[in-house]
């Protein structure tokens, strides 16, 4: 007979369904609303508690963990600002597809509908941007709220759920079983359900595989790789998903992100079958939904994706497969439907233009930064993690280096800034045996470059690369493309950027010369904390193909065309 479960808080509770669901580290900014919590997680050491300097910063600290576990990363703030200030996290945990667990701490449920100290009805705040948000209004009922969280958070498309949780019903004892994780239950193909794909397949003369979206285990990867290169098939990642399939196979053909190949461009639009594994083909990938006609493509289009409404969402697929990555990639895995060589000239030709394109070009400046990322590559292990943030410095990054598993690369597909540094502390702080990276631009940097403390005060070591070009770089292009030469609100005065760093326990350098980079890199890793590397950048090189010069060139030249 099993015994009564014993009296708890709902604080304690909650810490426990925590526990249960194997939930070993979490993200914080602590906040009087949620003490009870706090107290019972001081008991159950287990979970590791990170606090962050900003709640923005715990928000993408806990987003960059569910991307690179698969689990939900878990996020606590307290109410109102707290909570406002996370939104940006859970916006690209919906965005990026990234399972995600955000706990708010909420006004008693006695003051509710006063517009209490900070309140906030966090289901109609989160609601357009979570799969689920709900306030727990019993602490009886936390383990059923939470063993839900988990499973919305993990099924089908992954994404955020927030929880409100009151201060009241935190305090509050009841006697009530923990949860046990819910078993995943993920639709899986049959061998008679990949037969139409087999003979799209058979009937394309020049097919493309874009692989992307989230869900892809370093197992998963692998055995896509093993039908590609044994089907001889071209496989190009979707934005800021470079890490999913190899890139030194002779199988891989490019990235559809902002960095995309002009030549890549061409061979997605003249494919006439296109195979989408896991991406949504956004508007990043599909750049600007031009790449395909909506709602036919003339290309034949096959979308494979656990989330049964993004069949069809934007474009109308030949064949739509509603499955994981994992259980796709399973089946296919040992499949042989056409000689490797049939496609020969197709791949070869897509992928000698990708590597034409990884050859840093000629650079007169007196920091190269085609170059940096070539010395960077050499030095970086098998399974480092770099991080992104928005903006075109990312373009050097996604442009010049190579992935491939287990090594990851994560970004905010959503386009977010401040992302990189707390995503990059996450790195460091779950993978401490490994090489954390993270690129961010002088502007990202001062929105969440605080978060260097939170890496030294919990032992991180991520090395960051602040690419300091004094201006918000990407809008002053989209400026001098439009509006060319009326420059306002995008020149940034910077602080000492090194001093800074060292003021937060980092070890900081800063470099102006393409040689200079390499041993600092070295002194960095060898520092044995986190570090920050500087890179002043040219500001008239704005991405890896242009300069602001030529682009306010040649939209002055269109405009004075216009008006002839």
């Amino acid at each position: 007979m099993q015994s009564e479960p014993k009296s708890r808080t709902g604080g304690q509770i909650l810490a426990d369904q925590l526990l249960a669901h194997d939930v070993r580290m979490a993200f914080c900014v602590p906040g009087e609303s949620y003490l009870e919590l706090l107290d019972a997680l001081h008991d159950r050491e287990q979970v590791e508690l990170i606090n962050a300097r900003h709640e923005a910063g715990a928000a993408n600290m806990a987003e960059a963990y569910g991307k690179l576990t698969g689990k939900p990363g878990i996020c606590l703030v307290t109410r109102g600002p707290g909570a406002c200030h996370a939104a940006v996290g859970v916006h690209t945990a919906f965005q990026d597809s990234t399972p995600m667990i955000l706990l708010v701490g909420q006004v008693a449920r006695w003051m509710t509908d006063r517009e209490a100290f900070q309140e906030i009805d966090y289901r109609q705040m989160f609601g357009p941007i979570a799969k689920w948000a709900a306030q727990i209004d019993s602490a009886a009922r936390i383990p059923e709220y939470m063993a839900r969280a988990f499973n919305v958070a993990t099924s089908g498309r992954p994404g955020p759920v927030v929880l409100a949780l009151p201060e009241d019903m935190l305090s509050e004892a009841a006697s009530v079983a923990n949860a046990a994780p819910v078993p995943r239950f993920a639709p899986s193909p049959t061998a008679k359900d990949l037969l139409p794909l087999r003979d799209l397949l058979e009937a394309s003369q020049r097919p493309l595989f874009v692989v992307g979206g989230s869900g892809w285990t370093d197992s998963a990867s692998k055995s896509f790789m093993m039908f590609a290169e044994a089907n001889g098939i071209p496989v190009a990642c979707s934005f800021r998903r470079q890490d999913v399939f190899d890139n030194r196979s002779e199988n891989f053909v490019g990235e559809l992100g902002t960095s995309v190949a002009p030549t890549l461009v061409s061979h997605m639009k003249s494919a006439d079958l296109i195979v989408a594994v896991g991406a949504r083909l956004g508007e990043m990938t599909t750049q600007g939904y031009s790449l395909l006609e909506t709602p036919l493509p003339h290309q034949a289009l096959v979308h494979i994706h656990p989330e049964p409404s993004e069949l069809g969402r934007v474009f109308a697929p030949r064949l739509g497969m509603n499955t994981t990555v994992e259980a796709f990639a399973v089946a296919i895995s040992n499949e042989r439907w056409t000689k490797p060589n049939r496609f020969a000239a197709w791949r070869e030709k897509a992928r000698a233009d990708y590597m034409a394109g990884i050859v840093p070009p000629p650079y007169s400046g007196s920091l190269d930064l085609g170059q940096v990322m070539s010395q960077l590559q050499k030095r970086l292990p098998e399974d480092f993690v770099l991080t992104l943030d928005a903006g075109n410095h990312t373009g050097w990054p996604q442009r010049f280096l190579q992935f491939a598993r287990p090594a990851r690369q994560i970004g905010p597909t959503s386009g977010a800034m401040g992302y990189s540094v707390p995503a990059g502390v996450a790195a460091s702080l779950l993978y401490r045996d490994r090489l954390v990276v993270s690129c961010v631009g002088d502007g990202g940097f001062m929105m969440s470059g605080q978060e260097l403390a939170t890496a030294v005060q919990h032992g991180g070591k991520l090395i960051v690369l602040l690419f300091n070009n004094g201006l918000y770089g990407t809008i002053r292009m989209h400026q001098e493309r439009e509006y060319p030469g009326r420059v306002v609100g995008t020149t940034l005065v910077n602080p000492d950027f090194v001093a800074l760093a060292r003021s937060m326990g980092a070890h900081a350098e800063r470099v102006t010369t393409t040689d200079d980079f390499g041993p600092a890199l070295e002194r960095s890793v060898a520092s044995g904390q986190a570090a920050v590397i500087e890179l002043v950048t040219d500001p008239n090189q704005i991405t890896t193909r242009a300069t602001l010069a030529g682009i306010r060139e040649k939209s002055l030249a269109q405009r004075n065309l216009q008006s002839a």
